[in-house]
This record gives structure tokens, C-alpha cells and sequence, in this order.
């Protein structure tokens, strides 16, 4: 079954200097229907007040991709890391046995905007490892693009789970085809813009769980931005 994860349903946290949208069940929201797909667990879309953001906390046994939309995130951790996020760039960080960090906006008068996407591993208690990567730019990734991908397959980023991740940023009037593979699991993210697809209007912060039956093209009715997960069933 293809089930849309509409982002009006999303679940919502605002303490004042975080605004956050979880289109998975995290923190206080909760929904039976919404504990992740696959390997996806958690796609949260976060906005931190100027001079704020995540103080240092502990993760383990899970990759955390955050994506830099707008302001710039100052990222610390135990493994020795201290380094500044921009706009176009992307941070992965495998907890494996256990890390802590800390994720700061860099800007004292800037909001930060970005997604962080937490990816279950296949394997526990691996050694924690960083990397950062600059996101292919407009003009060379209209149509998928591969950003992350397992260990050994040559992308930007290497994933500890058979998972393979593509981002794309179409232009108005663009088609672009949601690629499905037999056996795998689906899942599509609209970052920004506006599509349609088998009639269906889709915006930023909406989501597609895709079933067996392929879905027809996204027509993109503005530019946009979109990611796409293909996962190990």
C-alpha cells in the first residue's frame, strides 16, 4: 500500500528555541502508524533560534545524516570534531558504540534550518566515525543523485545499512521518476517546492511510503528540492 505521510500530520515541538517537525514518532509524539520504514527511523525537520541548539548528548547504534538547508550548524564531539555545517553541505555521523555530541547554530543573530535523518545500522557496537560532504550542486543534480550509500559504494557519504539515499533539485516543469526496485522499500521526502503525482499535490514536509504498484511521475510545478530512500526490505 502507498501511504502518504501528508505534512500537516506531522508531529510538532516547539520549546521556544527549537521548532521542530517530526514526520516520524520521536520525543512526545507518538503515532502506532508512524515508527519508521525499514531502516528510515526518524526524519526531522528543525529550526534553532540564534545562540542555541542541542547541548552534548550521547547516541548509539544509529548514522544521523543531517542536511544544512539554511544557517549554518557548529557540530562538536568526542571523537575530536568541531566543525562548522553550511548550507549544501551534509554531516553523517555513525554513533556505533557510542558517541556524544553537540549541534550549536553557528549564528548569534541567524536562525539554523536543517533535517537530521536517523538511519538504523545493520551491525551493533561498531567503531563511531565522522564524515562531511558537499551536496552536488543545482545544475548537476536535477535528476537522483546518490549522496549516501553502504560502505564500499562509492558515495559521498558511506551508510552502515544496506540503504541508498538521492537527493534531486528539479526545476519547474521538470518529470522526474520515483525509480523502484522489486524487493526494496521506498520512501520519498519533499524538501521544498510544489509536485503532483497521480493527482495528488505534494509540498514540503510531505512524505510517500511507497507500496508495490510504482507511482507515476512527479510533475514539479515550482523548482524544488527532494530526497529518495531505497532500503533492504
Amino acid at each position: 500500500m502507498t501511504l502518504i505521510h501528508e505534512n500537516m500530520s506531522r508531529g510538532h515541538t516547539d520549546t521556544g528555541w527549537l521548532n521542530s517537525y517530526h514526520t516520524f514518532s520521536f520525543g512526545g509524539f507518538k503515532d502506532p502508524t508512524r515508527m519508521g520504514f525499514g531502516a528510515l527511523r526518524v526524519i526531522n525537520e528543525d529550526r534553532i533560534a540564534p545562540g542555541s541548539g542541542f547541548s552534548e548528548h550521547g547516541h548509539a547504534d544509529m548514522d544521523i545524516l543531517t542536511l544544512v538547508l539554511s544557517g549554518r550548524l557548529r557540530h562538536a564531539d568526542t571523537l575530536g570534531n568541531t566543525v562548522t555545517i553550511a548550507p549544501g553541505e551534509a554531516q553523517l555521523m555513525h554513533a556505533g558504540s557510542g558517541v556524544r555530541h553537540s549541534e550549536m547554530n553557528a549564528s548569534a543573530k541567524e536562525p539554523a534550518h536543517f533535517l537530521q535523518i536517523w538511519l538504523i545500522p545493520e551491525a551493533r557496537g561498531l567503531a563511531p566515525r565522522y564524515q562531511q560532504a558537499s551536496l552536488p550542486d543545482a545544475a548537476t543534480s536535477r535528476d537522483w543523485t546518490t549522496i549516501a550509500a553502504p560502505v564500499g559504494a562509492g558515495a559521498p557519504l558511506e551508510l552502515y545499512s544496506e540503504t541508498r539515499l538521492s537527493l534531486a533539485r528539479p526545476a519547474a516543469g521538470d518529470r522526474l521518476t520515483i525509480p523502484q526496485h522489486p524487493g526494496r522499500l521506498t520512501f520519498l521526502h519533499i524538501i521544498e517546492g510544489l509536485a503532483m503525482v497521480d493527482g495528488e499535490r505534494l509540498t514540503g514536509g510531505d512524505g510517500i511510503q511507497l507500496g508495490a504498484d510504482a507511482l507515476p511521475d512527479l510533475e514539479w510545478i515550482t523548482d524544488g528540492q527532494a530526497l529518495l530512500f531505497d532500503m533492504r526490505r
